[in-house]
């Protein structure tokens, strides 16, 4: 009896303080320490703060917050930064209930929505969060601000909504949605790790973890930071960052590494894109692209170099390094790409994203593309000029002859057997691409079935085509149509100013060959008789005592070229 005695004045001693437990919720009114909360966060992070009901709960040893509200920087919005159904923070118990001090140990905000803004400065409206960017900030009892002061053992966020926009622009803003952060051991003084997943625009699933800190008291952008970061499924379309009118499209996964020491911030990763449609004449790519990367980035200004940027589409590599500005908008870039040998059947899937459409049916068969390009201007919509090479492939699929219509009367053009196909033995010319369209100069092209071709011409940015070319067949061109009708005397000396006449330079119309035009589509070319020029070289090669009748010559000529015999 006399040890049962002890037990039960424990048990009772339990009960009682079970009940006191209990019943402080009904003592307490949590309300009384709303000014502290609402001026201890507004002091931390320099932006007014307001709160709704409070509640406290003893078992979780937390105080439940309804209707938060932080405001924005002025100079960018009036509205809410970030507005909350509900903020859970846990505090220390003890101080609490006996001294009335608030020692934040967690906090949690649930399903909050977050507008994120960048100006044309540059700043983004978070940059001022901090204490000490804000006339507003309170001293702690040391003498710090009282942002420096303040540490939180555990953030979390919920279930958030993140919308990210730029300040007076006309794009679309980009939401993000499922927005969950963790971050443990908060403070303005030291670093600390951090855990963010979202749902990204297009789907995307975005993952990115490290640590952060310390946080920069007079930008918070600036930030010393170093994470991983992985991003699968962005719909290059819908992040509301790409001008739609570009055409840029694709589905691009990412994994790389982000260390930044709030000056300089470093950058590298691979990317992978399918169904990349580069712009806005171009179609969806058939075969992925991978983007090996390293890049540095200046805070202050915006501007980055590209160290290393290695493309590779199948076993074809393409090289790019320059700098792009990002203080103007849309981004501007300066880029070199080398891409010497790239085999092209591995590139043949990409060419539509580029705007190049094969002739219908046809396929590319063996051979190699050279490029050596400068890419300067705005990223959605780039100036790319520079010399191109392709040697050694067939044009499987697509007779020239069969396309070349009257043209195809002169002997020798389309000869040398060559079927259904077309054999390119070297192409070179100067290109020019940008939003309108493309511009060709210097076109030199050499076909072991035709001969040379030579000329200028322009592809519009719907594949309108417009070229002035002139052939100088592989053989002589002794014959009219078919063999039915033979241009004798003065006609058959005119011709020979065209195939076949000696001493001319390449590509220059006026000192002989078959002039032709190229118009229709790229997919569905038309080659006609240029009968101007043709007219022209006969003239020039009509000299008296040589020749008979120029006007004679000339009508023989014409004959011969579309196709008809001499009355």
């Amino acid at each position: 009896m006399k040890m049962k005695k002890p037990l039960v004045i424990i048990g009772a001693i339990v009960v009682v303080l079970l009940l006191v437990v209990l019943c402080l919720p009904l003592f307490i009114n949590a309300n009384q320490f709303k000014p502290t909360i609402e001026t201890k966060l507004s002091a931390a992070l320099g932006r007014s703060v307001t709160i709704g009901d409070i509640k406290l709960s003893i078992f979780s040893g937390g105080v439940t917050v309804a209707d938060v509200a932080i405001s924005d920087d002025p100079s960018f919005s009036k509205s809410p930064f970030l507005t909350a159904k509900s903020l859970g923070v846990g505090v220390e118990l003890i101080p609490l209930i006996f001294s009335k001090e608030v020692n934040v140990d967690s906090i949690t905000v649930d399903s909050p929505d977050v507008d994120l803004l960048h100006g044309a400065e540059g700043k983004w409206n978070y940059s001022s969060l901090g204490g000490s960017s804000s006339s507003s900030a309170l001293k702690a009892p040391n003498g710090g601000s009282a942002s420096t002061a303040l540490s939180v053992k555990k953030l979390q966020i919920k279930n958030g909504k993140i919308v990210v926009s730029t300040a007076g622009s006309s794009q679309k803003p980009s939401v993000y949605q499922n927005v969950d952060l963790e971050a443990s051991d908060l403070s303005y003084t030291t670093q600390f790790p951090f855990k963010l997943s979202a749902k990204g625009p297009g789907n995307a699933d975005m993952k990115v973890q490290g640590e952060t800190g310390p946080i920069n008291p007079s930008d918070a952008s600036m930030t010393p930071m170093s994470a991983t970061v992985d991003v699968q499924h962005l719909d290059l379309a819908t992040t509301g960052f790409i001008d739609p009118s570009s055409g840029i499209a694709g589905i691009l996964d990412f994994k790389g590494s982000l260390n930044s020491d709030g000056k300089q911030m470093s950058s590298k990763g691979r990317i992978k894109v399918t169904k990349l449609k580069a712009s806005a004449a171009g179609s969806p790519s058939t075969v992925p692209v991978n983007v090996d990367y390293s890049t540095v980035y200046t805070l202050e200004t915006r501007a980055g170099v590209l160290n290393q940027c290695d493309i590779k589409i199948g076993n074809a590599a393409q090289h790019l390094t320059g700098s792009y500005d990002t203080a103007v908008n849309p981004t501007k870039i300066h880029i070199k790409l080398s891409a010497p040998g790239m085999p092209l059947g591995d590139l043949e899937g990409f060419l539509p994203a580029v705007g190049v459409v094969l002739p219908s049916g046809s396929k590319l068969q063996g051979g190699t593309l050279s490029v050596d390009l400068t890419i300067v201007g705005p990223v959605d919509k780039p100036t790319i000029a520079g010399p191109v090479n392709l040697s050694n492939t067939k044009l499987a699929g697509f007779s020239l002859k069969s396309k070349l219509g009257a043209l195809g009367s002169f002997a020798g053009l389309g000869g040398g057997g060559g079927g259904d196909d077309t054999e390119i033995q070297t192409l070179s010319a100067n290109v020019r691409n940008d939003p309108s369209g493309t511009k060709i100069d210097n076109l030199d092209l050499v076909l072991p079935s035709v001969g040379t071709v030579t000329g200028n011409g322009t592809v519009s940015a719907a594949g309108e085509l417009n070229f002035k070319m002139v052939a100088k067949l592989a053989g002589g061109v002794g014959k009219a149509v078919g063999g039915v009708a033979t241009v004798a005397g003065g006609a058959g000396g005119a011709l020979s100013s065209l195939p076949g006449g000696g001493g001319h330079s390449r590509g220059n119309s006026s000192g002989g060959g078959i002039p032709f035009t190229i118009s229709g589509t790229t997919s569905h070319p038309q080659v006609l008789p240029d009968v101007g020029g043709a007219v022209g070289n006969v003239a020039k090669s009509a000299i008296p005592g040589k020749m008979g009748n120029p006007a004679s010559a000339a009508t023989g000529t014409l004959g011969g070229l579309l196709g008809k015999k001499k009355p």
